[in-house]
């Protein structure tokens, strides 16, 4: 049962990690979250501890493994994964190989809807918000990809490598992936949405990546999640571009997809071929789970573009008719 108080678990964490205050901390370790915004919000204050810049996170950064943080951490993420575990593999994928499923899954609905009606109808204001809640196509993914290389070996590690190192501009600070990103930011002029401006399946997508990345035993999930990432962001970006030409996007917000378009298809085909066939050769054990890690951030991802494209296309053409 959810215990209701005047004000969301999130706020109070956030309030006693500011005021450095342990007292109320461990007021807090027996908790629940109220509802699914809360429990999101709740593991985003707590993944910023251990993923976020220092600069960001400050003093905090000292209760990443205080108890009641970890209390809270386990709460919140035990009820998700119970959901994500009731997600059904597809029938027809039942069976088959870790790399074959990931194909199956990657080219079920890579091109959705939201992404369609950017690169024909959006004007540019509803492309530039789209963009501010997507984030990119694999917002974060560098540190998420380091992150998932710790303990594998041989053809695996060296795959995450290459692909870690593309994202580092191949050594160049003018192209790193996250520098083109805020270029892009700045190019048009990108809002920051608050996350009580969000919708729920927003938040859920953008912590599934700490809930990974913090579970040291879901590294087969992650490393499927990130793969099924990487098959279909490439098509999508194409799709952005089109939005940007269409409507007369400035020069600097194109390298940033540009990239994506072009070097994602070949990261996709080389992370199922480089990095999960060898691993579920070496460990047959891993590739149901690997295929679970891709299913679960498809569901997630889903969620949160269905939830786009009910408010950016479906609500306005519904005012207009009712009008």
């Amino acid at each position: 049962m959810t215990s209701r108080t005047s004000t969301p678990l999130a706020d109070d964490l956030g309030a006693a990690l500011q005021h450095d205050d342990p007292v109320a901390l461990e007021a807090l370790a027996s908790r629940q979250p109220d509802g699914e915004r809360d429990r999101y919000t709740t593991l985003l204050r707590i993944y910023d501890l251990h993923t976020a810049p220092l600069d960001r996170v400050g003093p905090a950064a000292r209760w990443q493994h205080h108890p009641a943080v970890a209390a809270l951490k386990q709460t919140c993420e035990s009820a998700w994964l119970a959901e994500l575990e009731k997600v059904e593999l597809p029938a027809d994928l039942a069976g088959a190989d870790a790399v074959d499923a990931m194909r199956a899954l990657a080219a079920r609905d890579r091109l959705p809807i939201v992404y369609k009606w950017l690169a024909r109808t959006a004007t540019w204001d509803e492309v530039v918000h789209f963009l501010a809640l997507e984030g990119g196509p694999d917002a974060g993914f560098d540190d998420l990809v380091a992150t998932c290389q710790i303990g594998l070996s041989g053809s695996a590690k060296m795959e995450l490598a290459t692909n870690y190192w593309d994202e580092m501009g191949d050594g160049s600070p003018d192209d790193v992936h996250t520098t083109l990103h805020d270029r892009l930011a700045a190019a048009i002029e990108m809002p920051t949405v608050p996350l009580d401006e969000q919708p729920v399946s927003a938040l859920a997508r953008s912590a599934f990546g700490g809930l990974l990345a913090t579970n040291r035993w879901l590294q087969p999930e992650m490393l499927g999640a990130l793969g099924l990432i990487e098959l279909q962001a490439g098509p999508r970006c194409r799709l952005v571009l089109q939005a940007f030409d269409r409507c007369g996007a400035p020069a600097a917000a194109y390298p940033f997809y540009e990239v994506h378009a072009e070097v994602d298809p070949r990261h996709g085909k080389d992370w199922l071929e480089k990095a999960i066939e060898p691993t579920v050769r070496e460990q047959p054990g891993w590739g149901a789970r690997i295929v679970r890690g891709a299913l679960w951030r498809s569901v997630v991802n889903a969620e949160f573009l269905d939830d786009i494209t009910e408010t950016l296309i479906r609500q306005p053409e519904q005012e207009i008719t009712a009008a």
